[in-house]
């Protein structure tokens, strides 16, 4: 491992696994899923008294420290590879989990989790552009059927009042830096391995968000629910998520493992409309099942279906 990763993005951008997902493969990918999911809620929860700038660095930092606990997880990353972990902290960390913050002051949790099931269709853009191959039938397939049921989540949010623009694009910006990400996750998960990645993925992101994060203090309350709603989102929706997302992708590839972006919606919509008492239109349940029957498509091995 002190070499370093040698192989390059394209050559590890499809995983080490490419047949079809093991039980194994569908649990972690559920279980990280859900709690991505459950994320929107506990930002929402903490954006009643606490600054989406110390949010964003609460997050970071706590999740770095959760890890940091495990043995197995402080390994010293080779030094050719250190540009390609800062690039992957500022995509995959520190500007989604930023901008996730700020938008959910303008839009409601459950259209900015709806909004996540973009994830896999520019995933599966940018992996075709990194490989130079055009899709397979069966994966143009899946993000066909996927970006139908996005459509179909988002329309009547996009439509109403209560949808901000400038939300919306924070969102898509964040899926976007989140695709970009996932493309740098490979090489380093398979040489690591997804807990030294993580932890150090979250050290350099609580030194970039550290001034936002100092910044936003005065600007914010101490109050239980908040507070241990940060905790929750730092600890499980950063630290523990994320390191099981990572190992998932350096398995199954980054277009595979960004279904999770098809079953997110589904836990953000739940938990938006039970606790938070926000309103779904029936047309959004539909798009939730066509979103998925894409991920499934997504799911299959690339010598399923040609």
């Amino acid at each position: 491992m002190a070499d370093g990763a040698h192989r390059s993005i394209s050559e590890s951008v499809e995983g080490t696994e490419l047949g079809d997902f093991r039980a194994n493969d569908w649990g972690q990918l559920i279980v990280a899923a859900g709690i991505f999911g459950s994320a929107f809620l506990w930002i929402a929860l903490a954006l009643r008294t606490i600054d989406p700038g110390t949010i964003a660095f609460g997050r970071a930092a706590l999740g770095a420290a959760a890890l940091a606990v495990l043995p197995s997880a402080r390994c010293t990353v080779a030094r050719v590879d250190r540009r390609r972990l800062v690039l992957a902290a500022l995509f995959g960390m520190a500007a989604p989990v930023l901008l996730f913050a700020l938008a959910e002051e303008r839009i409601p949790s459950a259209l900015a989790g709806m909004l996540v099931s973009a994830i896999p269709i520019f995933t599966a853009a940018l992996a075709a552009v990194v490989t130079r191959s055009w899709p397979t039938r069966q994966r143009l397939s899946g993000l066909v059927v996927g970006l139908v049921g996005i459509v179909l989540l988002t329309a009547p949010d996009l439509g109403g009042s209560g949808a901000e623009a400038v939300g919306v694009a924070m969102v898509l910006g964040a899926v976007l830096s989140y695709a970009v990400a996932s493309t740098l996750y490979a090489p380093l998960q398979q040489t690591y391995g997804s807990l030294p990645v993580t932890m150090w993925l979250l050290v350099i992101s609580t030194v970039m968000l550290s001034p936002l994060g100092l910044i936003g203090l005065p600007r914010s309350t101490f109050e239980w629910l908040p507070v241990i709603s940060l905790l929750i989102l730092g600890v499980a929706g950063t630290g523990v998520a994320w390191a099981m997302w990572v190992g998932l992708i350096g398995r199954v590839g980054a277009v595979r493992a960004a279904i999770a972006g098809y079953i997110i919606p589904v836990v953000a919509l739940v938990l938006g409309v039970i606790v938070l008492d926000e309103q779904i239109e029936p047309i959004q349940i539909v798009g939730v099942a066509v979103a998925l029957s894409g991920g499934y498509l997504l799911s299959r091995g690339q010598n399923a279906v040609h």
